[in-house]
């Protein structure tokens, strides 16, 4: 019987899978953050949590590389065919054969998307907005981080909950409710309190304040926070830009483009409002119509549907 190989690469976690004919998940394996662009040893670091997690995969199942047809990973960080051949050409010399690399955010398109030609957007720890369209032509827009202009993932959105409770306390320039939050959750008394508690970005303590921040953001849009509501424009802002421009510039065949709706902010926080503005503002750039979809499943699922579409 014939097994595949999904791999779902991403920042903090990389995913395994392998799969039977029947695209069901025989075995499954985790192993640490492969994106080389986060790692002290680059790529041969990158490649080397990639090696552990395929050997990894294949002992729990009692297989080796040679039961396996086809491997299909989608990598964060792999932005650049520069970066594609830096890593293909070290799983090859691993003894890696028969498997092909994309930006991770192509997984997700296939995965979510009914056709297998769809927008996706990801809003997770980064952001990046990929497309493959009708004819198969592969685009992706963001994922530079402020070199690209993205906006709308876990790091940005407390960056700026965090910017706005400064222009807050030590500006004056607009009261927000954000202030309260953050300072009584981390038991903050004075704006001096405040300001040191930036440090707790550069330790352990960082994902505790993120996620705060980023609670505190979506409470804020529910109140109809000023400063919450502009950060929220900003982001449905960009985010429909970028799936108008993929329409714009991309084939898509039928009545409907699909968008498959990936990451945490916009798949397990309360982001209604944040749909809704991207809904509409995505009206105003392009005349197509569309159809939002919440990524339901894992993303190493757009593995095997895409081996099974055009490797087998």
């Amino acid at each position: 019987m014939s097994c595949y190989i999904g791999v779902d690469g991403g920042g903090t976690k990389t995913y395994y899978a392998l799969f039977d004919e029947q695209k069901r998940i025989i075995a499954d394996y985790k192993t640490a953050g492969s994106n080389h662009e986060n790692l002290d040893g680059s790529f041969d670091e990158a490649v080397d949590i990639l090696w552990e997690g395929l050997t990894g995969l294949l002992k729990s199942a009692g297989k080796t590389l040679d039961d396996v047809q086809y491997t299909l990973m989608g990598l964060a960080g792999v932005d650049h065919p520069f970066q594609h051949d830096a890593l293909y050409e070290r799983l090859e010399k691993k003894g890696l054969r028969n498997f092909s690399l994309f930006n991770d955010g192509f997984i997700v398109v296939k995965a979510g998307s009914i056709s297998g030609a769809a927008i996706g957007l990801n809003n997770g720890t980064g952001t990046c907005c990929n497309a493959i369209d009708s004819t198969g032509r592969m685009l992706q827009l963001a994922g530079l981080g402020e070199y690209s202009g993205d906006m709308g993932n876990g790091h940005w959105i407390a960056t700026m909950a965090y910017r706005a409770i400064y222009d807050d306390v030590y500006l004056g320039i607009r009261p927000t409710m954000l202030t309260g939050y953050y300072m009584h959750a981390f038991e903050l008394g004075t704006r001096e309190e405040f300001l040191a508690a930036v440090s707790a970005f550069e330790t352990e303590d960082a994902e505790d304040h993120i996620r705060t921040l980023i609670d505190a953001f979506f409470a804020g849009v529910e109140e109809n926070d000023p400063a919450c509501l502009e950060i929220l424009d900003m982001m449905s802002e960009r985010s429909a830009r970028l799936i108008a421009a993929h329409a714009n510039q991309l084939r898509f065949d039928g009545e409907e483009i699909e968008v498959v709706l990936s990451g945490s902010i916009l798949t397990k926080l309360p982001s209604a409002r944040y749909l809704d503005a991207i809904r509409e503002k995505v009206a105003r750039y392009s005349d197509r119509r569309f159809t939002y979809i919440k990524l339901a499943v894992p993303p190493v699922m757009g593995c095997i549907n895409w081996i099974m579409q055009d490797y087998v």
